[in-house]
C-alpha cells in the first residue's frame, strides 16, 4: 500500500484535493495492481480551475509571445531530465512498452519546443483597402481559456500538443486527463511547478467525463474546448458548446484505409502495416485499420502478413521491455474486441492469425490478429475497433479500393502502397481523407497539420495550422 501515489489537483499554481474529497483509484491494466488515487473532482473544482485560468489570461498574454516560450523551453528541458521516470509511469498506467513510452516523452520535449519557437513567426496581415487614406490590418488574438481533454492513448504528448498552442498565443488552459490514465499529467504538472509560470496559467482537475469533463465542456467561462476521443463523447462536447457558442476542436478516431496495389513493394507494405497496427497495441486513431489488397498479390500479402503479426510478441511491458505489444487499456475495450472479431468470423471472416483473448493470467491482452475474406458489412470494416486486429479485403483495382475507403463515417487517415506515382497522386486526390501515407506508416510530424474529414472531428493540431486554432482574428480599419 505504501506505493500508492495520492495525487492532487493542480489549480492556480498550487495542489490540493478535490472539493469533495473522493478520489478515484487507477489500476495497471498489464496486472491489475493499484497505482494511485486521484481526485474525483466535482463542480466546484472546475469552478475554481476556471476562475483561476480566467484570472490569470490576461496579464499572461500581455507578455511578449518570446517570453511565454521561454516557459515552454523550460519545461522540454525539465522533462528531458525526466525521461526514464515519466515513461516508466506511461507503462504502468497505460500498457505502452517501454520504447514507445520513451519516444513519446521525447517527442513531448520536442514538441515544446517547437511551438515554443512560433513565438516570433506568429503573423497578422495587412490587407488592402478599398477606400483612400484606409489601412486594414488583421491580428491574431488569443481565444481567452481553453479546456483540454485528454484521451488514454498517447496522455503525455497529448498534454503538450494542446497546452503548448495555447499558451505561447496567450491563452491560458485547464487540462482533464483521462480517468484511466491521469498519473502522467500529474507528473507534468510537477515538472511545471518548478518553474515560476504565473499561477493560473496551466491547471489540471482529474474526474470522469460524465462529471468533471461535462462540468468543464459546459461551463460558460470557457472560450475553446480541444478534445481527443471518441465520437459520443464529442458529440455531447459540442451539444453542451453549444450553449455558449464555444469553439470546438475535435480529434474523434478514425477507420484508416491502407491500399496495397499489385506493384507494391511487399517487404515494406507487410512492415510498415503491421507496424501501424500494433504500435500501442493497436490503440491508435490514425494507423491501420482495414487493407484493402489488389488481387494479384493478395495471397502472397496476406500470408506474410499474417506470419509478421503471428511473430509480435505481447505481454507486460513492465516485467519485460522487449515485447512489441502490451494490454489493452481495461476489459470493456477487450470485450469490444473480442466481440467484433467473433461478429466477423460468424459472418464468414477467415482467421489466419490469432482472434482470441491471450491467457496470460492476468491483464487486458489480445492476440495479434490477421482476417481475411472481410465484407464491406462487417462492422470489422466499418467501426473502429481500437486492438491489435487486422481485416483485409480483395479488390480488383485502384478505382474499387478508393470507392470502399471512403464509403466511410470517418476521415482521419488513410495510405498506399505503389510503385506508380500517378496511382499515388491519383489516391491523394480521390481519398476522402485528411491524410494520406504513401509507402510508409501512419504516423504524423509535428509541423504538418493532423486533420481529418466527416466523423474524424473538426479542426485539426499540428504546424502553423494547428497553432492558430488557438486564435482569433481581429481586424481594425485606420482611416486616416
Amino acid at each position: 500500500m505504501s506505493d500508492v501515489t495520492t495525487y492532487q489537483n493542480y489549480i492556480g499554481g498550487a495542489f490540493a484535493p478535490s472539493a469533495s474529497g473522493e478520489t478515484r483509484d487507477n489500476h495497471n491494466p498489464a496486472t491489475g495492481a493499484l497505482l494511485s488515487r486521484v481526485p474525483e473532482s466535482d463542480a466546484n473544482d472546475v469552478q475554481r480551475a476556471v476562475e483561476a485560468a480566467r484570472g490569470a489570461q490576461k496579464a499572461w498574454a500581455a507578455r511578449p509571445a518570446i517570453e511565454r516560450a521561454s516557459y515552454l523551453h523550460a519545461l522540454a528541458n525539465k522533462i528531458r531530465d525526466n525521461v526514464d521516470h515519466l515513461a516508466a509511469i506511461i507503462v504502468a498506467e497505460q500498457g505502452k512498452v517501454a520504447g514507445l513510452a520513451e519516444v513519446e516523452v521525447n517527442f513531448t520535449a520536442e514538441y515544446l519546443d517547437y511551438m515554443g519557437q512560433w513565438a516570433r513567426r506568429i503573423e497578422g496581415e495587412i490587407i488592402e483597402s478599398d477606400r483612400p487614406g484606409e489601412h486594414m490590418f488583421l491580428f491574431r488574438k488569443p481565444l481567452g481559456v481553453v479546456a483540454g481533454i485528454l484521451p488514454w492513448n498517447f496522455p503525455f504528448f497529448l498534454i503538450a500538443r494542446k497546452m503548448a498552442p495555447a499558451l505561447v498565443t496567450g491563452n491560458t488552459i485547464v487540462i482533464k486527463p483521462s480517468e484511466e490514465t491521469p498519473n502522467n499529467c500529474f507528473e507534468f504538472a510537477k515538472l511545471l511547478d518548478t518553474l515560476d509560470l504565473p499561477k493560473g496559467v496551466f491547471n489540471v482537475i482529474s474526474g470522469g467525463g460524465a462529471t468533471t469533463g461535462n462540468a468543464l465542456s459546459a461551463h460558460r467561462d470557457i472560450d475553446m474546448i480541444s478534445f481527443t476521443g471518441s465520437v459520443a463523447t464529442g458529440s455531447a462536447i459540442m451539444h453542451n458548446a453549444a450553449d455558449h457558442i464555444t469553439k470546438v476542436n475535435l480529434e474523434l478516431g478514425g477507420k484508416a484505409p491502407a491500399i496495397v496495389l499489385d506493384d507494391a513493394d511487399l517487404d515494406l507494405a507487410v512492415k510498415a502495416i503491421k507496424d501501424s497496427r500494433v504500435i500501442n497495441n493497436g490503440q491508435v486513431c490514425n494507423c491501420a485499420e482495414r487493407v484493402y489488397v489488389q488481387r494479384g498479390v493478395a495471397a502472397a500479402f496476406q500470408q506474410r502478413i499474417a506470419e509478421a503479426m503471428q511473430a509480435t510478441t505481447y505481454g507486460d511491458p513492465g516485467a519485460d521491455s522487449s515485447v512489441d505489444m502490451g494490454p489493452l487499456i481495461n476489459r470493456k475495450g477487450l470485450d469490444k474486441v473480442a466481440a467484433m472479431v467473433e461478429s466477423a468470423r460468424q459472418s464468414g471472416a477467415e482467421v489466419l492469425t490469432g482472434g482470441q483473448v491471450a491467457d496470460l493470467g492476468q491483464g487486458f491482452h489480445y492476440e495479434p490478429t490477421v482476417l481475411a475474406a472481410c465484407t464491406p458489412e462487417m462492422d470489422v470494416m466499418r467501426d473502429e475497433i481500437f486492438g491489435p486486429v487486422l481485416p483485409i479485403q480483395v479488390v480488383d483495382d485502384l478505382d474499387e479500393a478508393i470507392a470502399l475507403a471512403n464509403n466511410s463515417d470517418y476521415g482521419l487517415t488513410s495510405s498506399i502502397y505503389t510503385r506508380d506515382l500517378n496511382a499515388a497522386l491519383k489516391a491523394c486526390r480521390e481519398l476522402e481523407y485528411g491524410e494520406t501515407y504513401v509507402n510508409r506508416e501512419n504516423f504524423e510530424a509535428m509541423q504538418g497539420f493532423h486533420a481529418g474529414a466527416g466523423k474524424s472531428g473538426i479542426g485539426g493540431a499540428d504546424g502553423k495550422h494547428g497553432l492558430y486554432e488557438y486564435t482569433r482574428t481581429h481586424v481594425a480599419y485606420i482611416q486616416t
